[in-house]
């Protein structure tokens, strides 16, 4: 790159020392002949320069950008700056004026053919002084790709004013248990509006009476045919109060709609009759809060515990009339026995700890929880046809031993996939102290697989489909989720 300033230096001179030459001191047959060689020479020294500028372009296309840049600044390189570069660099003047425009011979201007500026452009001298003053060659460049370049390179590439990054939040899936995993940040607001569809059938049959033989049955069949049909709307908000915690209110509101087709029981006849009810109300309301427990990342897993509480605002299963002219337990019982209006609540206030874990391992996401849910005990009766209150002593719901397991794949940027178990296992109730007659612990057992499309920054659409593993279990469960933040 030093050798173009020289070549154009030359050929200046020589044409500057053609203009220089008496016209008187030479013939002009002589004069012809010098100005033939002074042209072969410049078309030479022009196709010298070409070729030059065609290998400075090459090799500034296939040097490294940021280390060349470091060491052929000026300013890192020890060497004297002036004042309009200084302002440049600053930002509060004009930019450096470049090379390429700003030099007399690349801007085709007339230079003076004295020797020492010639010297000085060729590279063989400094700057013109005094006559016999010695000239002091230029400090050498600091060499590219040397120790001296490295530290530079290195602190010109880091980032400027970013802090660094901090897993301290686990990444985003798309949600199919009613837990989220991922905590709401500090001073910002979930809204999630969710609509969830449950159906469940089921078939019973008993045989009342006595067999003489295997074959021969002396008494009645009790068979029932169960469709139940349930949906509930729920709005959820969520709060984070800092970055590891965060609390949640869910307002649910409950219709249900079930048919039943049996034939009483004590009858004798083989008519079967359809028993349609439904109700619609309130639900549960519910409180929670949770807490990151430990910072996770990359190989780590974050677990988070949680703590729900159920109330009883829905309408109360021993609020409802059920379908017995005076009893429905004990002798002369008429009537089936169903509620002539479906509740929406448990009836019972429950509490629920329980910790979720969430295991990172690029490009899925592991997840999963453990739960406890308590249902406290609590003197209750139950109103039949005609108006009167039989009482049911002292009722405590059995316990449920919860957890679920699943894993969330990130499709791209918006779209992300889940699969998971979730299995739940109730205990048997007691009435006045003593395990209630009939029954038995119940295993629920649900296959999750759900989707989840980011809409906006603030918006993300989540639909998840269960299917029942085991005969307690709703056939089929259908959820859509609309998780808006603000």
């Amino acid at each position: 790159m030093q050798k173009i300033p020289a070549l154009c230096a030359g050929a200046l001179a020589v044409s500057a020392a053609f203009c220089a030459l008496p016209a008187q001191a030479q013939s002009v047959q002589e004069l012809a002949e010098q100005v033939k060689a002074m042209r072969q020479q410049l078309e030479a020294q022009r196709t010298r320069i070409d070729e030059l500028e065609r290998d400075v372009r090459t090799a500034r296309a296939t040097a490294p950008g940021p280390a060349a840049a470091a060491t052929a600044d000026p300013m890192l390189a020890g060497g004297a700056v002036s004042h309009a570069t200084l302002d440049g660099t600053r930002g509060t003047g004009n930019a450096p004026p470049d090379p390429a425009t700003s030099s007399p011979l690349a801007a085709g201007l007339a230079v003076p053919a004295s020797g020492a500026q010639l010297g000085s452009m060729r590279g063989t001298g400094g700057a013109p002084g005094a006559a016999g003053a010695p000239q002091q060659p230029a400090a050498p460049a600091a060499p590219v790709g040397g120790p001296a370049s490295a530290p530079t390179a290195a602190t010109n590439t880091a980032p400027v004013g970013r802090a660094p990054s901090e897993n301290s939040r686990p990444r985003e899936v798309a949600p199919i248990f009613e837990q989220p995993g991922v905590l709401t940040p500090r001073g910002k607001y979930v809204f999630e509006p969710a609509l969830q569809y449950a159906y469940s059938s089921s078939n019973r049959v008993a045989l009342v009476g006595y067999t003489v033989i295997p074959a021969l049955l002396i008494g009645l069949i009790d068979v029932r045919e169960v469709k139940r049909n349930t949906t509930t709307a729920t709005a959820t908000l969520r709060r984070g109060l800092t970055n590891r915690f965060e609390v949640e209110a869910k307002l649910p509101y409950v219709y249900r709609s079930d048919a039943t087709v049996s034939r009483e029981v004590f009858t004798g006849t083989a008519v079967e009759r359809a028993f349609e009810t439904s109700g619609k109300a309130i639900g549960d309301v519910e409180l929670a809060a949770r807490y990151q427990l430990n910072d996770g990342g990359v190989d780590k897993p974050f677990f988070i515990g949680g703590l729900r509480f159920k109330s009883r605002t829905g309408k109360d299963p021993f609020e409802v009339t059920t379908d017995c002219q005076r009893r429905c337990i004990g002798e002369n019982i008429t009537g089936s026995g169903l509620p002539l209006e479906l509740p929406t609540g448990s009836g019972f206030y429950s509490l629920q700890p329980s910790l979720t874990w969430l295991f990172p391992s690029d490009p899925a996401v592991f997840f999963g929880s453990f739960s406890y849910l308590h249902n406290f005990k609590r003197d209750v009766s139950r109103t039949v046809l005609n108006g009167e209150k039989e009482s049911l002593g002292e009722v405590a719901p059995g316990g449920v031993i919860g957890f679920n397991f699943g894993m969330g794949l990130a499709l791209n940027d918006k779209a992300s996939f889940s699969v998971g178990y979730d299995h739940n296992s109730v205990a048997r109730t007691k009435q006045s102290g003593r395990t209630v007659p009939g029954s038995v612990r119940l295993q629920l057992g649900t296959l999750l697989i759900g989707y989840s499309y980011r809409l906006s920054d603030k918006k993300t659409l989540s639909v998840a489909v269960g299917a029942g593993l085991t005969r307690d279990t709703p056939d089929v469960t259908l959820m859509v989720r609309v998780p808006m933040s603000f």
